[in-house]
């Protein structure tokens, strides 16, 4: 589904990924662990292409994207939840849902997709008419993801989807990742909470200053020292 081939970017003089190499089978869910700092939103970034790479390339679907605009790379079938969410605070949640929609905007299909959005999140089909920024930190994570699920993407990028969230709701959050895997959509997962997201995911890469440095199953990757020692101690 997706493969990042020795991706190097900067910005300006300074490094931030060195010769990154992932690759995402279709129907996995894959995960990306690494501390604060690490490059994981620069990655993200570089797949949307807001970041250039300096050296290498990526591929979806067997198709270089490295060059396209980042409108180009969503159309093709790639839809993100971006850190911190980043919705449109003073739209109301239906409006935001809409803009998920940009490739077909004013189509007959939109009227479908919503429905299908609020059958999944009732919620949110609650709070159509209400102000995005008077919404809850819960509802404002479901109406970002709803938001990705508008324009039906074949691969869901999340970008630290529990950030701020109560432990109740980060249960939540994963819950609905995992259901969206089901469904058929390939999720690549970055976060914090490797305890919560290595038991959800196949396989997995650690990212520690830029580069890759731990590879494996979510299995192999919990039994490293390196994750253990930082991420999954009691």
């Amino acid at each position: 589904m997706l493969e990042v081939r020795g991706v190097s970017t900067r910005y300006g003089q300074i490094s931030m990924l060195r010769n990154v190499s992932i690759t995402l089978g279709e129907g996995e869910i894959a995960c990306l662990l690494g501390p604060n700092g690490a490059g994981k939103t620069t990655l993200i970034r570089t797949i949307l292409g807001i970041v250039r790479p300096v050296t290498g390339s990526i591929l979806f679907r067997g198709e270089r994207i490295d060059g396209l605009t980042t409108d180009q790379i969503v159309k093709r079938g790639i839809g993100v939840v971006p850190e911190g969410r980043r919705i449109f605070p003073k739209m109301t949640a239906e409006e935001n849902l809409r803009m998920g929609a940009f490739a077909q905007w004013g189509t007959t299909e939109v009227a479908g997709r919503l429905e299908q959005i609020f059958d999944r999140f009732p919620r949110l089909r609650e709070r159509r008419r209400q102000i995005a920024a008077t919404m809850s930190g819960g509802e404002q994570a479901m109406l970002a993801i709803g938001r990705a699920l508008m324009g039906r993407p074949r691969l869901l990028l999340l970008d630290e989807p529990s950030l701020g969230l109560s432990p109740l709701l980060v249960e939540q959050i994963f819950e609905m990742i995992q259901a969206i895997n089901r469904q058929g959509t390939t999720v690549f997962l970055v976060e914090q909470n490797a305890r919560k997201t290595l038991a959800l995911a196949h396989h997995g890469y650690l990212l520690q200053k830029g580069e890759i440095v731990g590879a494996g199953t979510a299995a192999e990757l919990g039994e490293s020292d390196i994750v253990r020692h930082a991420y999954l101690r009691a």
